[in-house]
């Protein structure tokens, strides 16, 4: 193998883009790809390294595919790896791609000729009447043939790297080799056993179908019994009667819309940690999904309502829901309840809000899917003896809720380094983006947290579905260019997510300001300032912000700093400037949906001249109407109809500032889970979401 271990250097930058490209997906992407090269050490990406190639969504160029091919560049990964990699998580385009460019003589000029097969065929199970494919592929210096063999029998017209039989019978089972061969070598595939089945049939015990009405009356209906097929008017085939088996068959949507809250600043309650970095975490992984995410920090229980009213705006027929929520909360007689960050020391019912009433209000939409993930306790609420009668639920296919804890328990959190994650979010961004059916996914997320050790016996996901078809949240959206619900979800959306333009103010003295903007969560601006030009008689000077308005929420300590860390961020920005020693401080705005007028704030210069000890100060007002989620006016009660208080005919939708390019992530390498011997100990290290 050593004559083909070229590093991905070698490529063109051509082929390089080419490949991003492929791998700029969330079913078999980029994100796939990581975790197969990870099994070498030396390719194991952090958790940072993650979070930066996917924050290349971000900008308007950016390719998270490419960002993670660099890293592989970086650490002089061989072609033949990568090879090997891609054949693991069955991506045959890309592999398709680098066999063709493995062959040229731009690429392994000069190296010695061989042949190497890289993806061994399968052993597979058929039915009578299945489509059977079976795939050998090599590289080769010359390029190589192949013939296919069955039962040791050359196969006639089976000379390409695909066998593909379109109907099989009973006489195609049996063993299949391939024999890759060119001028100087030929090498055989390891041996794959096709096996042919025949018709399946119903199994099951005897069983009889009861109708329990409100007068519990029993209704007849057939007893089928073990081994016996009930007679069908026209039965589809086999392959066809519940689900398409076919590999081409993928389950669509029309849209994909999330609502994400994560509540910490409790005014009469414990404050948490976590949820800030759950919601941003899980925010970016649903962008790679195509999802369109609205993430709301620290709502009060009217920003709550008008949140979910206005995410009820963004669904429509077959679109998926999914909303998360990080914060306290409790659950009384089966229903869930999520607490805003004003609810009194006592609540009730009617201080909160019931997620069963949403999800009768999504079902009146005619969603495709329904997806609720509450990161909160589920301990039973002793000041409230009211039981909530939901409305009526619709008798649908297409319900998951996924509980951080089972009943009765608390959800925790653990700290890493400055930032909490969690239990539920540690272990479930690392499933999220699979292409799984979604109860599959988040049965996979319990086991891997059933063995956590810390959490066994305190905490465990509880998973509750009556989801038939294989929904997953990596699904393709399909729906018409010209669809008006379509473009109008769109329009809605974008409106809770536009950013002020870059500013650029001459001050009297010479000097040049730009202000930058950049949204880290859908409430949450971070604004900017860098000296891009100032005359020589001014050796020094600082732009800071002040004097913002009541209504937004701004920590006067973490304002004007040198890093976004500094400003409690966790965003972190790519300097891209002429050079490092230009100014640059940072200011962070929280609750942008509490800003009633536009937002005005004032950029104060101060600066010294040359030989000159006094201060100047130069200030200057700046407006930069209202961003962000502030246009929707969650504070504001909705009416009791489905209707926006935001007019979709009379809003301009300005620029979207490209300051976000500049982003990359804040995240540790590494999070301590705090696991000491005695777990009893680690009490103190955890902290949960209780009622």
């Amino acid at each position: 193998m050593e004559e083909f271990n070229y590093s991905l250097a070698n490529l063109p930058v051509e082929v390089l883009d080419r490949l991003a490209t492929m791998l700029d997906n969330s079913t078999c992407g980029w994100r796939q790809l990581a975790q197969a090269v990870s099994e070498e050490p030396k390719f194991r990406c952090s958790e940072r390294d993650v979070t930066s190639c996917s924050l290349q969504v971000l900008s308007a160029t950016g390719s998270p595919g490419r960002s993670f091919l660099d890293l592989l560049v970086e650490r002089a990964c061989s072609m033949l790896f990568l090879l090997q990699c891609l054949r693991k998580i069955d991506h045959r385009e890309a592999v398709q791609l680098l066999t063709v460019m493995g062959c040229s003589s731009s690429i392994f000029s000069g190296s010695s000729s061989g042949v190497h097969i890289i993806y061994q065929p399968k052993s597979q199970v058929a039915s009578e009447g299945d489509a059977l494919l079976l795939e050998c592929t090599a590289v080769a210096n010359p390029p190589a043939q192949c013939q296919w063999y069955h039962n040791s029998a050359p196969m006639p017209q089976s000379k390409a790297c695909l066998l593909k039989i379109p109907c099989v019978t009973t006489a195609h089972r049996g063993q299949y080799r391939c024999k890759v061969f060119n001028l100087y070598h030929e090498v055989w595939s390891e041996p794959a056993t096709v096996t042919i089945a025949g018709p399946t049939s119903i199994t099951d015990p005897s069983w009889v179908a009861v109708d329990r009405g409100l007068e519990s009356q029993e209704v007849d209906r057939p007893i089928i019994s073990a081994g016996v097929c009930p007679q069908m008017t026209n039965p589809p085939p086999l392959s066809k009667q519940f689900y398409d088996t076919s590999s081409d068959f993928k389950v669509t949507t029309t849209d994909k819309v999330a609502l994400l809250i994560g509540n910490l600043n409790y005014r009469y309650h414990t404050q948490l940690s976590a949820p800030m970095a759950d919601v941003h975490e899980l925010s970016n992984l649903l962008r790679q999904m195509d999802f369109k995410v609205v993430s709301l920090l620290d709502l009060n229980w009217q920003e709550m309502h008008s949140a979910v009213t206005e995410f009820l705006l963004l669904l429509g027929k077959g679109v998926y829901g999914l909303l998360y929520f990080a914060g306290h909360g409790y659950e009384n007689y089966g229903n869930s309840f999520m607490v805003p960050i004003d609810a009194p020391a006592s609540y009730t019912s009617e201080h909160c809000l019931c997620v069963q009433n949403i999800l009768t209000r999504m079902q009146e939409k005619e969603t495709g899917l329904n997806v609720f993930l509450l990161d909160m306790c589920r301990k039973r609420n002793p000041n409230d003896e009211v039981a909530v009668q939901p409305g009526l639920l619709k008798v649908t296919a297409n319900i998951v809720f996924g509980y951080a804890t089972c009943v009765d328990a608390e959800a925790y959190e653990v700290r890493r380094e400055g930032v909490s994650n969690g239990i539920f979010i540690s272990f479930l961004k690392r499933r999220v983006c699979e292409d799984e059916k979604v109860t599959v996914m988040l049965d996979r997320v319990a086991e891997d947290m059933g063995r956590f050790e810390i959490t066994r016996g305190r905490q465990a996901l509880e998973l509750r579905s009556n989801l038939s078809e294989r929904r997953s949240l990596t699904d393709l959206i399909q729906t018409s260019d010209c669809s008006v619900a379509y473009s109008t979800r769109n329009l809605q959306w974008a409106v809770a997510h536009v950013l002020p333009k870059s500013h650029f103010i001459q001050f009297d003295c010479g000097v040049k300001v730009q202000l930058g903007f950049a949204a880290e969560f859908s409430n949450i601006m971070v604004i900017y300032t860098r000296i891009l030009d100032k005359p020589k008689e001014i050796p020094t000077c600082s732009a800071q912000l002040t004097d913002f308005p009541e209504d937004v929420d701004i920590d006067l300590k973490k304002s004007n700093q040198e890093t976004l860390l500094e400003a409690g961020s966790l965003l972190l920005i790519k300097e891209q400037l002429p050079s490092p020693e230009l100014p640059s401080l940072y200011t962070r705005i929280r609750s942008l949906q509490r800003l009633k007028m536009e937002l005005t704030f004032a950029v104060c210069l101060r600066y010294t001249y040359v030989n000159l000890e006094d201060e100047v100060e130069e200030r200057r007002n700046v407006t930069v109407g209202k961003p962000l989620v502030s246009k929707l006016n969650l504070r504001q009660l909705r009416p009791n109809s489905d209707s926006s208080s935001l007019s979709l005919d009379t809003c301009t939708i300005a620029e979207v500032s490209s300051f976000s390019e500049d982003f990359a992530p804040l995240a540790s390498d590494t999070w301590s889970l705090f696991a000491p011997a005695n777990a009893d100990k680690c009490q103190d290290k955890m902290n949960y979401h209780s009622y």
